[in-house]
């Protein structure tokens, strides 16, 4: 028997997420440990990371296995959220359409800007003194 297997990788910031959708009851996994384990109590998070799932109907169709790296709490459930969706779009035209309306499928390109000589951030001056 063939254990069919989907994969996607989802990216925030500098956060990389590796993602497997097996078949089974609708686990998330990530880094070898329980959403709510990994998050702790920011739910909120965990929410958004399954957000896919809850849109396409899948929620109990598939285990979910996360390998993410990079970034910080946030970023990585972006990243997970960004993977699952990706990892959802061959399955059917339909969770494609779907997805791609709530902007699921699109990378998220914003990342924070360097830092300036001169400067004390990317944009903020040190203070201005006349005299």
């Amino acid at each position: 028997m063939v254990k069919q297997e989907y994969t996607g990788t989802g990216r925030r910031k500098c956060a990389i997420a590796r993602v497997r959708l097996v078949p089974g009851k609708g686990k998330l996994i990530i880094n070898n440990r329980t959403a709510r384990d990994y998050f702790g109590n920011l739910p909120a998070l965990e929410m958004k990371a399954f957000q896919p799932m809850v849109l396409t109907k899948k929620e109990s169709d598939f285990d979910i296995r996360v390998k993410v790296y990079g970034g910080g709490i946030c970023a990585q459930a972006e990243a997970i959220r960004h993977g699952i969706s990706r990892a959802l779009a061959p399955l059917d035209d339909e969770n494609k359409t779907i997805l791609r309306s709530e902007g699921l499928l699109t990378r998220d390109a914003r990342v924070k800007e360097r830092k300036k000589y001169g400067q004390k951030r990317a944009r903020k001056r040190f203070q201005f003194s006349k005299r």
